[in-house]
C-alpha cells in the first residue's frame, strides 16, 4: 500500500514539474504504474503456488475482444498457449467522485462482455474459460464516505442505491460483477493515505470481496492450489 501512495505522489510532482497540461492530481491518474506494488505481489503468490513466472505477463498483455481488436489487461498468464487468466487492476483517489464512477464502471462492464463474447466466437482457440480477475483501491476520504443522492427523473433506483456513498457503490458494483459472472472473483480495498505507514492503512469492508479470497480462487485456477 505504501508503494501505491509514493508512486503517487512522484508522478504528480513529476508533471508537476515538467509544466504539462497534465497537471495536479490527474496525473497520478493517466500516468499509471500506481498499481505496480500489487502486481508484483500478486505474481509473487502465484510463483509461489507453482507457476513457472515465463507464464506471466505484464508487458505484452493485449488479448482479443469481438467488439474492439484488442485490450490490454494488467496481468495475462498464457501456458502451453491456454489462456488461463487475466486481471485488471484499477483505483480511484481523489478526483471527481461521480464521473470516475460512472467510467469505471462502464469500462469493467465492458471489457468483461468483450472478452467473454471473444471467448465464446473462438478468439483463444481451444482455451477452456479463463479467470477473470478485478481488483479496486479506492481512497478513504469523507467525499468516497459520504452519502449520496440518486437521481430519480422517471423511475425509482434499486433501495440499495438511495443514499450510499462511493465506497458502498463500488462495493456493491464489485459484488455484481461476481454475482453476475462477468468475472471470476473481485476484490475491493479502501485505502487511507494518512495512515500509509501503518498497518491499518487500509480495510476490506466485504469479506468476499477480500484479497485472501481473490488470490486464493486465482491461486488454485493457474497453480491448483492455494
Amino acid at each position: 500500500m505504501k508503494t501505491f501512495w509514493q508512486i503517487r505522489d512522484r508522478q504528480i510532482k513529476d508533471q508537476e514539474r515538467r509544466g504539462g497540461s497534465d497537471q495536479g492530481a490527474r496525473s497520478a491518474v493517466t500516468g499509471g504504474k500506481q498499481m505496480d506494488g500489487f502486481v508484483r505481489k500478486i505474481i509473487e503468490l502465484m510463483t509461489a503456488s507453482g507457476v513457472d513466472e515465463g507464464n506471466i505477463y505484464t508487458k505484452k498483455t493485449h488479448l482479443p475482444g469481438f467488439f474492439r481488436p484488442v485490450k490490454g489487461w494488467d496481468i495475462v498468464v498464457v501456458v502451453d498457449g491456454v489462456l488461463m487468466a487475466a486481471i485488471e487492476l484499477k483505483s480511484q483517489v481523489g478526483l471527481s467522485f461521480g464521473n470516475n464512477f460512472n467510467n469505471r464502471t462502464e469500462e469493467a462492464m465492458g471489457t468483461a462482455l468483450d472478452i467473454w463474447t471473444a471467448y465464446r466466437e473462438g478468439a483463444f482457440c481451444t482455451s477452456p474459460a479463463p479467470w477473470l480477475g478485478y481488483l479496486f483501491l479506492l481512497e478513504d476520504c469523507p467525499e468516497s464516505r459520504s452519502p449520496v443522492r440518486t437521481q430519480e427523473t422517471h423511475f425509482p433506483v434499486f433501495e440499495e442505491f438511495r443514499g450510499a456513498s462511493y465506497a458502498k457503490r463500488y462495493e456493491l458494483f464489485c459484488r455484481k460483477l461476481v454475482r453476475e459472472r462477468q468475472y471470476n472473483a473481485a476484490c475491493f480495498i479502501i485505502a487511507d493515505r494518512e495512515k500509509s505507514n501503518s498497518f491499518e492503512s487500509y480495510i476490506e469492508p466485504a469479506d468476499d470481496l477480500s484479497a485472501d479470497l481473490f488470490l486464493s480462487q486465482l491461486n488454485r485456477h493457474v497453480g491448483g492450489r492455494e
